[in-house]
C-alpha cells in the first residue's frame, strides 16, 4: 500500500509565549502543498526482514529515529499483536527546510498502518497519536487549512480559497536548526491574530502576515533573505519563510509569468493548489 505524504507551509508563524514544559504556544495558519514524499508500506514476511528504508533528498541518520519507525512502534503499544512491517521512504519534499516534510511521513505512516491492518482508529485518535509524534505532525491528519496554536496541535478548520493564486517554492539547501531558532526567538502577543489577517485580502498580507523565524534566520543567512525580496520584485502577492525555515514560499496570480533567476543548486518548483 503507497501513500504520498505531503509538505505544509505557514501563512504566518508567530511564537507568543514559552510555557512551563519548555515548548512555546504559537499561531499560525498550516497548509497544505501539493509536494509529496512517497511511502510504501507491506507486511513484512518475517521479523528480519521489517524496517524502513530511505532514499531520495534525506540526511543520513539511524532509520530508528524516523517518525514513521516511531509511528509503528507507538501503535505497537495498542496492538500488540501488530505485524512487522517493511517501509520504503522516497524523500522529495527538503530535509529540515521548513515544509514540514518529516512530520507528514510520520502522520501518514499512521494513516498507512490504520488502513493497512483495519485497526478502525478515527480521526480523534489519530490525531492524538499524531501529537505524541510531534507537533506539526497531527495538521497532517486532517490535511486542510487549519489555524493553528497551542504547540500547533490544537486546530480550526478556515476557509481559505487559495486557488487564484500558485506557489513558487524556493529551498536554497540551506539545514536550519529549529533548536537554535527558537533559542533566538523573542516571544510577544502580537496586536493582530493571523486568524484576522487571512481573513482579509491576500494584498494587506505583506504588511501584516509575520513570520517570527525570519529575524533570526536572515541575520544568520542573508541569502534566503534575498530569495523573499527576488520573489517580491518578481510580482508575488505574498511571500513568506515557512516555518523555522529555510523555505521561502511566493504566491503569485494564476497569469502571472515571473522572472526568477536562482543558482542552480536551489530546490525551485512552481506549484498549484486547487483549493
Amino acid at each position: 500500500m503507497i501513500v504520498f505524504p505531503n509538505a505544509k507551509i505557514n501563512l504566518g508563524l508567530r511564537i507568543l509565549r514559552k510555557r512551563d514544559d519548555g515548548y512555546h504556544d504559537l499561531e499560525t495558519v498550516f497548509h497544505p502543498l501539493p509536494l509529496s514524499d512517497v511511502l510504501e508500506m507491506i507486511r513484512a514476511v518475517s521479523p528480519k526482514q521489517a524496517g524502513l528504508t530511505v532514499t531520495g533528498d534525506s540526511i543520513a541518520g539511524d532509520p530508528a529515529d524516523n517518525l514513521c519507525m516511531k509511528a509503528y512502534e507507538l501503535l505497537s503499544r495498542d496492538f500488540s499483536q501488530l505485524p512487522a512491517v517493511t517501509m520504503q521512504l522516497h524523500k522529495a519534499i527538503p530535509v529540515g527546510a521548513g515544509l514540514g516534510g518529516g512530520s507528514a511521513d510520520g502522520s501518514f505512516a499512521l494513516i498507512l498502518l490504520n488502513r493497512l491492518f483495519k485497526l478502525d482508529l478515527d480521526e480523534q485518535t489519530l490525531l492524538r497519536h499524531a501529537a505524541v509524534l510531534g507537533s506539526d505532525c497531527p495538521f497532517f491528519i486532517i490535511n486542510k487549512p487549519v489555524y493553528a496554536t497551542g504547540r500547533g496541535e490544537d486546530m480550526e478548520r478556515v476557509a481559505l480559497d487559495l486557488s487564484p493564486y500558485y506557489f513558487v517554492v524556493v529551498n536554497p539547501r540551506i539545514h536550519i536548526s529549529t533548536a537554535d531558532a527558537f533559542a533566538n526567538i523573542h516571544p510577544a502577543l502580537p496586536a493582530k491574530s493571523i486568524r484576522e489577517i487571512i481573513a482579509q485580502p491576500i494584498e494587506t498580507w505583506k504588511e501584516e502576515l509575520i513570520n517570527d523565524f525570519e529575524a533570526f534566520v536572515f541575520k544568520q543567512h542573508p541569502g534566503v533573505a534575498e530569495i523573499k525580496e527576488q520573489l517580491y520584485r518578481a510580482g508575488a502577492v505574498y511571500a513568506s519563510m515557512s516555518g523555522s525555515g529555510s523555505t521561502v514560499f511566493g504566491l503569485f496570480r494564476r497569469d502571472a509569468e515571473p522572472a526568477l533567476h536562482f543558482p542552480d543548486h536551489y530546490y525551485v518548483r512552481r506549484l498549484l493548489r486547487q483549493a
